[in-house]
């Protein structure tokens, strides 16, 4: 397997000690301390009145032990039945990383259940990526509860940040008995979000790679893809497509609609891990109860801080969508717009009825002329750094920045449009059409909006790669793609500038030395950028 470098490492690492701080801080213990069996983990009331926690040994699927813990509802004697919730961990936390909020649901009349996901930490087995063997283990978990909880079987839900939230999905396709789901940071699609247009999201693999590495045991078959993948190893592309969409929600769409569970989605404008387009497409085809909330930052980080116990809209709206849903609660959740978007430059949150209606106009910037640039060199426009970038952007409103007069345009086409009168409300997802020639058969190329104030200093409003195999030396072709969908308000006054390069550290590119990419605008098929816009 490809050894990951030190900054992934380190990026790794720094995960994983967050993770244990976390822990820390809401248990007052290491985040490794648990009981070994159920029997040496008497239950512990933090006071009064609370729910109870016990540390647990789950059997998942094959046998292999899951560890896990289990919030029970003050007073729970037996005599009456509770909503269930199961939580399975995200990719490399430990255990206990849902335990404030489960005792907060607890407290609130839930038992909940949260469990170490197969191979990571201490459970046993190895890390799956969310195949077959973690499908089962959710089931395995959800039987475990019925059994020793006063869990009402009719009112099962599952949920999660990240992995949780991919393995909530897929459980749901293949145990009815779930009626509930909220998955938050997580994906529908696996191949759109870490090998979107063709092109493999270098730093976010490597991070899952790295993670995986220090905190479980990843498979033989997860090493493999992750080895072909970070190698470009164009002759494993169908076996990687396949390994994907046996673990994409998406795949299941049919059985998650013929099951009926109610379905929150949750997530950041900036995911580097699993970007909003394939969540919003997912929840568009969606016939259930649906809800879909985006956010500014990062994976995992509009939902992250109540992870500590504190005040967060994220998991506001996920005890009201468990609420309503499990416990039949009339607190208007069903009735309240089921697109929820926050301003990565406001903050104020917009309601719209479906993902297709959060734009009510489109701006076409014309990509007029021809522009030739030079591949293999970065041109000073890029996507940031995974977690920091959109971190910046969530809490500063400081996404990455570049000098569009600045940008050498050997090596970066640029097209601008004038300075607009009013501001403009970008809401949605971007797109982009063009004609483009290479002087070889692969490349890769990194399509950029931003907005341009006085100065010329551009803040990245979305961006997307492409990349491209098997073409004709000097043929034209055409090109079709999405950009990451966001919400950003553009001052009065300012551009939008669209960038195209061919360079970008959070990507592998494919470029071969001393290629060149050619965009034009044919008379018969003009080129443009077409952007989303709420008047």
């Amino acid at each position: 397997m490809m050894t990951p470098s030190r900054t992934t490492l380190r990026a790794a690492i720094g995960t994983v000690s967050a993770a244990v701080l976390a822990t820390t801080v809401l248990t007052g213990a290491p985040a490794t301390a648990q009981a070994a069996t159920p029997e040496a983990a008497p239950a512990a009331t933090a006071s009064a009145g609370s729910a109870s926690v016990r540390f647990v040994d789950i059997k998942g699927d094959g046998g292999i032990t899951l560890k896990a813990n289990v919030f029970t509802p003050a007073g729970a004697d037996g005599t009456r039945r509770y909503p269930v919730i199961v939580l399975p961990t995200s990719w490399a936390m430990p255990q206990v990383e849902y335990m404030a909020q489960a005792k907060k649901l607890a407290d609130a009349g839930y038992v909940v259940v949260g469990y170490n996901s197969r191979g990571f930490w201490q459970s046993g087995g190895q890390i799956e990526t969310a195949g077959p063997e973690d499908i089962a283990d959710a089931s395995k978990v959800i039987d475990w509860a019925l059994a020793n909880t006063p869990a009402d079987p009719q009112k099962v839900g599952m949920g999660g940040v990240s992995y949780g939230a991919g393995i909530s999905l897929l459980a749901a396709a293949f145990d009815k008995r779930i009626k509930v789901v909220a998955a938050l940071s997580g994906w529908a699609n696996l191949i759109d979000s870490i090998y979107s247009e063709r092109t493999q999201h270098l730093q976010a693999a490597a991070m899952l790679g790295g993670a995986g590495e220090l905190t479980g045991r990843p498979s033989p078959e997860l090493r493999t893809v992750l080895k072909d993948f970070l190698a470009s190893n164009l002759s494993k592309e169908k076996d990687l497509i396949a390994w994907g969409k046996k673990r994409s929600p998406a795949t299941y769409l049919d059985r998650i609609n013929a099951n009926g569970a109610a379905i929150m989605l949750g997530n950041a404008w900036g995911d580097s891990l699993f970007p909003p387009n394939q969540y919003a497409d997912f929840f568009e085809k969606l016939k259930g109860p649906k809800r879909l909330e985006f956010r500014p930052g990062d994976h995992a980080t509009a939902e992250g801080l109540g992870l500590f116990g504190l005040p967060n809209d994220t998991w506001t709206d996920t005890k009201r969508w468990f609420d309503h849903y499990l416990k039949g609660a009339d607190n208007g959740i069903d009735k309240e717009s089921p697109v929820l978007l926050k301003s990565r430059s406001t903050g104020a949150y917009e309601g719209y009825k479906s993902w297709k209606d959060v734009p009510s106009a489109h701006r076409k910037i014309a990509l007029d002329g021809s522009r030739q640039i030079n591949t293999n060199w970065d041109s000073g426009a890029d996507g940031g750094l995974i977690f920091l970038s959109s971190m910046l952007d969530q809490f500063f409103r400081l996404p990455p920045m570049a000098s569009i007069p600045l940008l050498p345009r050997s090596l970066a086409a640029v097209w601008q449009t004038e300075r607009y009168e009013t501001g403009q409300r970008v809401r949605g997802t971007t797109r982009l059409h063009t004609t483009v020639t290479s002087t070889a058969e692969s490349g890769t190329a990194i399509a950029y909006l931003y907005d341009v104030g006085p100065l010329g200093v551009g803040k990245l409003v979305t961006h997307a790669p492409f990349t491209f195999h098997g073409k004709t030396p000097g043929q034209p072709f055409g090109v079709d793609m999405e950009l990451f969908s966001t919400a950003y308000d553009v001052p009065a006054g300012h551009k939008l500038a669209v960038v195209v390069d061919t360079v970008d550290p959070l990507y592998i590119e494919h470029n071969p030395s001393g290629a060149r990419l050619t965009f034009s605008s044919p008379a018969d098929d003009p080129s443009y950028v077409s952007v989303p816009v709420r008047d």
